[in-house]
């Protein structure tokens, strides 16, 4: 009897009808119905594919296969797909019209039917395939025994044309191994576009053959050979990703001057007064590579021909490695101090009627367009390049917001109406270390901004901004991943998709798959917990972690520290992430608390207060061996100390209001470890 009630009991759980709500897919798709039954998965499960796609999908369909058994343990029969109509009776038939061309305007479309005992795939090319395989992946449900797809139908395809991310190799150069895994991550979740920022003034990262000298003295031997990039570009279009690379000039010419002081702007004094530095009358102004984070006077020479032929130079060399449309010069925060302070510069400044710095960078900006055309590039800055006589052909790409003095967004809506396309970064700027929902709410279609549909074709899209000033390769994963989930979906999904509850839920299992493509944010802190602890337990460690977070803009550099790009990556603010999740946790308990003071809403809040409590004592005894420690005890002793309080006030004992709230501010400090406590405002809010 108990075994037939179990097989029962399995059946109605394989038949239970799913709920959108417990779906957890990101990005959401466009439109998706649920139906009745399920498709059970099992070993004998197989792809076919038909149509005429690029050769790409082979690969993707095959990894699909594979991360699917992983997920299962089921031992599919079926190995790998390398050809058409390999299986004409598999359960999953992907059917592709065309082969799909990687850039901006390819069909990404895709149409996905699960029945009871199919599963088929319809799209124009096979980058809609490849997304409609991830969405499968997302799709995923179990029970006690078993896997299965929820019978469904779906249609999907992007908001956005432009869904990218930009990783800074310059400031920290990020092995091949790191460039693939986040390219596999990008894939996930359905973004297009790598942005490769390859040159800043800390180091040039490319094999150069013709001018070598650019590796030899300014990339501290960290580069990537040619071949590795071909790589990159190869390993990336399999993946339906497009790379952009950027060279960053005429600022940020650090690393370029390091190796050609010819093509500087700087002035130098000699005995008899003071020569400009392409002067033949004597040697060049030396440079160095840049070891700080910051922005710099070193700039190119743009009345200097020696300065285009170099660049004409590197674009005949650089430009053939990557077959994309678009190649990004950077062109922001020339602060032109050396342009100020050099005679001949500013005599051809009044020869040429350039009145400002900014006419002066789009001459030598206008000198770029051709240089790139050559190779059919189209030429991409950032927004300073825009100015009245910036070629319409250029793409603007708008990234100042408030810390810069301007309103988010400013440069993007004045780009599209004034001509331009343009991609948005400002508000998904994830080196800010922001939480996940002010990059979720940030939309790249301002809602007042009263566009036409002419000028809204011109928003292109956004781009998620990893600059790497305090971010190594062990602790990079951690600060794109999971939130660039987030501006993923922001990137694709409807305009009204914006709750932040679904979000914050589908999130957090999303999150944990990018764990089987390689991705280290999880995993990662571990060994930074073990490092910091000096191998000893973690547990305390680990507990106050999760109620800090990392200080937030470019704060960090507290109590005379500053960081070199050498400098170590290894502390306690390191493996604190933003979105710290037990002190979002206890945000949710506390306000529930508020809403309703019952003795089980009380007795949650209490239970953390508590553990917060006993971490004083425990992390004073581990930093009796662990020196790392030693930076956090005046904040686990402010937590403790406001924690005992409101403990007594919440209990009903007598407590002094001005002595607690004085506790409860000393958690509000960001003196200590470069983190801050992240429950602060919710401890104010209980008192």
């Amino acid at each position: 009897m108990k075994y037939i009630f179990a097989l029962l009991f399995v059946g109605v759980m394989v038949t239970a009808q799913v709920k959108k709500e417990e779906l957890n897919v990101m990005p959401w798709p466009q439109n998706i119905s649920l139906n009745e039954g399920n498709f059970s998965l099992n070993k004998d499960f197989k792809i076919n594919i038909t149509g005429a796609p690029n050769s790409r999908v082979y690969g993707a369909a095959t990894r699909f296969l594979r991360r699917l058994d992983g997920r299962t343990g089921l031992f599919f029969t079926q190995g790998f797909i390398t050809k058409l109509n390999q299986e004409p009776t598999a359960q999953l038939q992907i059917n592709c019209t065309k082969s799909g061309k990687i850039g901006l305007y390819e069909d990404e479309s895709y149409h996905l039917d699960i029945e009871s005992d199919k599963i088929t795939i319809n799209a124009t090319s096979d980058l809609g395939a490849i997304h409609a395989l991830e969405t499968l992946l997302q799709l995923m449900q179990n029970n006690a025994t078993s896997f299965y797809f929820p019978n469904s139908t779906i249609s999907d395809f992007p908001r956005f044309a432009w869904r990218g991310l930009m990783l800074d190799v310059s400031r920290h150069f990020q092995p091949i191994d790191v460039v693939k895994r986040n390219i596999d991550a990008m894939a996930a979740v359905k973004m297009n576009v790598f942005h490769w920022h390859l040159v800043d003034d800390q180091g040039w990262r490319i094999e150069m053959k013709k001018h070598p000298k650019l590796t030899e003295v300014a990339s501290d031997g960290l580069f990537y050979t040619q071949e590795e990039i071909k790589g990159i570009v190869k390993y990336a279009d399999e993946r339906g990703i497009l790379v952009v690379p950027e060279i960053d000039v005429p600022g940020h010419g650090t690393a370029i001057l390091t190796a050609y002081p010819e093509v500087g702007s700087k002035v130098i004094s000699i005995a008899g007064g003071t020569v400009e530095k392409n002067a033949q009358a004597s040697g060049f102004q030396t440079y160095t590579l840049e070891r700080n984070a910051g922005i710099f006077s070193p700039t190119l020479d743009p009345t200097n021909p020696k300065t285009y032929q170099l660049l004409s130079e590197i674009f005949d060399e650089v430009c053939p490695l990557f077959p994309g449309d678009y190649f990004h010069i950077g062109g922001d925060e020339n602060e032109g101090k050396d342009w100020d302070a050099n005679a001949k510069i500013q005599a051809f400044k009044k020869k040429n009627k350039l009145e400002t710095n900014h006419d002066l960078q789009t001459y030598f900006t206008m000198k770029l367009v051709p240089m790139l055309k050559k190779h059919g590039k189209q030429l991409m800055g950032w927004e300073e390049i825009m100015t009245k006589d910036m070629s319409k052909d250029a793409i603007i790409h708008s990234w100042r917001g408030a810390h810069e003095g301007m309103q988010p967004g400013e440069s993007l809506v004045k780009a599209a109406k004034n001509g331009y396309k343009t991609v948005l970064s400002n508000g998904f700027y994830i080196d800010l270390l922001l939480s996940v929902d002010t990059h979720y709410l940030n939309d790249p279609m301002p809602k007042n901004a009263n566009f036409s549909d002419v000028e809204k074709a011109r928003i292109l899209g956004g781009e998620a901004t990893m600059w790497t000033e305090l971010a190594s390769p062990a602790t990079i994963d951690s600060r794109i991943w999971p939130r660039t989930i987030a501006i993923a979906e922001r990137l694709w999904s409807a305009e009204d998709i914006t709750d932040l509850e679904s979000m914050h839920k589908r999130l957090a299992k999303v999150s944990v798959q990018l764990e089987e493509l390689g991705i280290t944010h999880l995993k990662n802190k571990e060994v930074l917990l073990r490092n910091i602890s000096n191998n000893q337990n973690v547990e305390a460690l680990r507990a106050f972690s999760n109620v800090c977070e990392p200080l937030k803009g470019y704060t960090r550099n507290k109590g005379g520290t500053e960081y070199q790009m050498y400098s170590p990556l290894t502390l306690f603010a390191d493996l604190c992430v933003p979105d710290a999740p037990d002190a979002m946790a206890f945000a949710k308990v506390v306000d529930a608390y508020l809403l309703k003071k019952d003795k089980d809403n009380k007795a949650i809040v209490i239970g953390f207060l508590n553990k917060w409590i006993v971490l004083n004592n425990q992390l004073n005894n581990l930093a009796a061996n662990a020196p790392l420690v030693q930076p956090l005890l005046p904040l686990v002793q402010n937590l403790s100390d406001a924690s005992k309080q409101i403990v007594l006030l919440l209990d009903g004992k007598k407590v002094d209001g001005k002595s607690l709230l004085e506790l409860v501010e000393k958690c509000n400090t960001k003196e200590h470890a470069d983190v801050e406590l992240a429950v602060y405002s919710s401890l104010k809010k209980l008192i």
